[in-house]
């Protein structure tokens, strides 16, 4: 093979040509006959046993080329990337494909490379650092989560009231019709979590065990069961059981069943200094994180698009990976969302583009700085991701080779560079909103004007719709093994009403 005419071009990417000689090339296309030829009828002889020259004369010399071309493509692109020392990024694409009188196939590939970074600064950056303040309020509501979480659901002879689970039966129709997964029975509502349509849980609040009632509602305009949408429905609700969640006193002993402590005042400081540890570990993540990602933004490269659509791919299936432990997959989560992967990749994008940035600066200082690994490291890693997914270190080394494990250990020592060359300040003070003036009162009218009459139940105005919260970035290493839990340890339970 001889690689050819090999160019640079715009957004990190790179041209090139590969000849193959005519030995090279009929050995594929003979290759491509033995495939295929059980598949071609040909009269006169058995399946599979036509001779290529008269396969070739009936249906051209050209049958077997395009197969023959796919098969050396690979191999051809391979070639070329180590030749030519390319770090190429994504799948190549093949341009053309061109066979000579001669007999000789030159494929044109385009393929994305690893851009060209120039660093800007990533010495002595600075980046605010939160201090770590815990109030007497956050303790107090650390304390309530956990007796929360110590609670036992006892049965209670009482109407239902808010925050108490309903155990119930219901049946919904639509103009009288039954529709699929409107029906269940024996179903714990916990009354205020928002897990039913709008209008339900409030309905079913107040009601006692034995009654029944017909509850009337509107599912949403944006359900995810489009034939639902909109349409009013009919539930008819009978209440079985009301159980109410009883805490445990906070005092001493309560201290001495969760804790090893004897005293309530001892295990407080506890879970302050736990507290306050988070809190120190929280600021420093998110300092550390807008230090890298000042050294992202100050360096310069042409960011190819296949770099990103890659990083996209990694996270999609970092997402349906961690689904499918909790029992779902990405398709079936959408569709509940009423979502296609398309608008999913594009929500995730932002995020694939830091992490690309991340990945080039991270990579260009470890290079810069002359950052190495010993084999000692390099083991030692080896062994904590054997520990961690629970697999023999032999099979862990099989599945991720010494140059991976290696890269990932020298941007890891490269972020440590940043953090150690880093400068924590203070967090700028939050300016108050500066009071506005009092309007001037109007002057009084006389009392022989007539004042303007208006109507005194005009609503209010709308208010501002609240921030868009902000989701965590999917995590890069093992999906996580167990199930979404209530706070009472049972697994939250779904029905079409919901």
């Amino acid at each position: 093979m001889i690689v050819k005419n090999v160019e640079k071009q715009e957004k990190s990417t790179v041209s090139f040509d590969v000849l193959c000689d005519a030995a090279e090339f009929e050995k594929a296309v003979n290759g491509a006959y033995l495939k295929n030829k059980g598949k071609i009828f040909v009269p006169g002889f058995r399946k599979g046993k036509a001779p290529r020259m008269v396969i070739e004369g009936m249906y051209g010399k050209d049958v077997f080329y395009d197969d023959a071309a796919d098969a050396l493509a690979p191999e051809a692109f391979r070639f070329a990337a180590e030749q030519e020392k390319l770090r190429t990024v994504g799948n190549p694409a093949v341009k053309g494909v061109d066979v000579s009188d001669a007999k000789e196939l030159t494929l044109s590939f385009v393929t994305a490379v690893w851009p060209e970074v120039t660093l800007g600064q990533y010495k002595g950056l600075e980046a605010p650092k939160a201090k770590a303040e815990v109030t007497d309020e956050q303790v107090d509501a650390e304390l309530e989560k956990i007796r929360k979480r110590n609670s036992r659901i006892v049965t209670v002879e009482r109407p239902a009231k808010l925050e108490d689970t309903a155990v119930i039966d219901y049946a919904g129709t639509v103009d009288g019709v039954p529709f699929d997964g409107g029906k269940a029975e024996g179903h714990n509502l916990v009354l205020g979590s928002g897990m039913f349509i709008p209008g339900f849980e409030d309905q079913v609040v107040g009601m006692s065990a034995g009654e029944e009632k017909d509850v009337n509602v509107t599912f949403p305009e944006d359900y995810h069961e489009k034939s639902l949408a909109g349409k009013a429905a009919v539930f008819h609700v009978k209440c079985n059981e009301v159980k109410e969640n009883q805490m445990p006193d906070l005092d001493d002993e309560f201290a001495k069943d969760v804790s090893e402590f004897d005293t309530l005042d001892e295990y407080k400081a506890s879970v302050r200094e736990r507290l306050v540890k988070s809190a120190e570990a929280e600021a420093d993540s998110a300092w550390r994180s807008a230090l890298i990602e000042q050294a992202g933004d100050n360096m310069t490269a042409e960011i190819p698009d296949a770099m990103v659509e890659e990083q996209l791919d990694n996270m999609t299936r970092e997402y349906d990976q961690n689904l499918q432990m909790n029992g779902l997959n990405l398709e079936l989560y959408l569709k509940y969302l009423g979502q296609d992967v398309k608008a999913f990749r594009e929500q995730l994008r932002p995020t694939a583009d830091r992490r690309v940035k991340t990945d080039l600066v991270l990579d260009k200082i470890a290079e810069t700085e002359a950052l190495t690994v010993t084999d000692e490291e390099v083991e030692e890693e080896y062994g904590k991701l054997a520990e961690q997914y629970g697999m023999e270190i032999d099979k862990v080394k099989a599945a991720l080779g010494r140059e991976i494990v290696e890269g990932d250990l020298k941007t890891r020592k490269a972020a440590e560079f940043i953090y150690a060359n880093g400068v924590a300040t203070e967090p700028a003070e939050e300016k108050k909103p500066a009071k506005k003036p009092a309007a001037k009162k109007a002057p009084a009218k006389k009392k022989t004007e007539k004042a303007a009459e208006a109507p005194t139940d005009a609503p209010a105005e709308a208010s501002a719709e609240p921030a868009e919260e902000k989701k965590p970035a999917p995590k890069k290493r093992a999906p996580k093994k167990t199930a979404k839990k209530d706070e009472d340890g049972g697994e939250k339970d779904e029905a079409k009403a919901e």
